[in-house]
């Protein structure tokens, strides 16, 4: 189950926010399938968490949005997770129209329960 976070500038427009929402939980379950745990393009409660925060009046950055996702690791994701995080960059700017942003890609060792 991939977290993801959208942090952005207040200048992004409030569409472009929308259509982020929109595309990120099947672009990022793309991104992050495996054998371990494959995609059937039919996603559920609790598959893909996503967070979106505005730039505080004390953060620092540099792009007006950045996508944070986490997911957890598995040998066969982080074998090949810069080509998944360029490939998730390039889907994200065709299906939004989106430019000047960064995709970082976290596979950390986790767990994840929920009920079902």
């Amino acid at each position: 189950m991939p977290l993801v976070e959208v942090t952005h500038a207040p200048s992004v427009p409030e569409r472009t926010l929308r259509d982020l929402g929109s595309v990120l939980p099947h672009l990022v379950s793309v991104a992050v399938e495996c054998p371990e745990e494959p995609y059937d393009g039919d996603l559920q409660p609790g598959d893909v968490e996503i967070r979106f925060r505005a730039h505080g009046p004390f953060d620092r950055c540099g792009l007006p949005v950045v996508i944070e996702v986490r997911s957890k690791w598995f040998a066969s994701r982080a074998a090949d997770r810069q080509d998944r995080v360029d490939g998730l960059h390039e889907a994200i700017a065709t299906a939004t129209g989106l430019s000047d942003f960064g995709v970082y890609l976290s596979l950390p060792v986790a767990a994840w329960a929920q009920d079902h």
